[in-house]
């Protein structure tokens, strides 16, 4: 099997109805477009969303929340799946490079350490944020931080 040789399913597609083709047809004369205006006319396109004047959906629907335009992100990485990281590949230290090779960060994230689960081994971690569970489980283990 290739891309040369491929179908699809039989039934999933039909041919689309052809307008302006006489009047036999059942779809010439105004060709589905109706009588003057400007929807009768070529090149005439509506705005996305337009609902004919009614209000539109995006108009309709209640926001919520607000989010500000200089905020921070971190990519969260738990506690447990440090653990399980430096018993699956024995590491002492995990720093970014070393979560970056293993997937659980690309090179523009900021890396936030979080408390869920524990750290049995000593480990000496480096990322951009701890939270205050982490840092305490951490140096409760003898392992140490370093902030980026």
């Amino acid at each position: 099997m290739n891309l040369s040789n491929l179908k699809p399913a039989v039934g999933s597609t039909k041919n689309s109805k052809r307008i302006g083709r006489g009047t036999g047809s059942g779809r010439g004369g105004t060709s589905t477009r109706g009588h003057k205006g400007a929807g009768s006319r070529s090149g005439h396109k509506t705005k996305i969303g337009f609902e004919g004047g009614q209000m539109p959906l995006q108009r309709r629907v209640p926001k919520v929340g607000f989010k500000p335009i200089n905020r921070t992100e971190y990519v969260g990485v738990n506690l447990d799946v440090l653990q399980t990281l430096a018993e699956k590949h024995s590491l002492t230290t995990i720093d970014f490079a070393a979560l970056q090779a293993h997937g659980l960060a690309s090179k523009n994230d900021l890396v936030k350490i979080l408390g869920r689960g524990e750290v049995k081994a000593k480990l000496e971690i480096t990322a951009h944020a701890f939270s205050a569970t982490a840092q305490k489980a951490i140096e409760a283990a003898g392992g140490s931080i370093v902030k980026l």
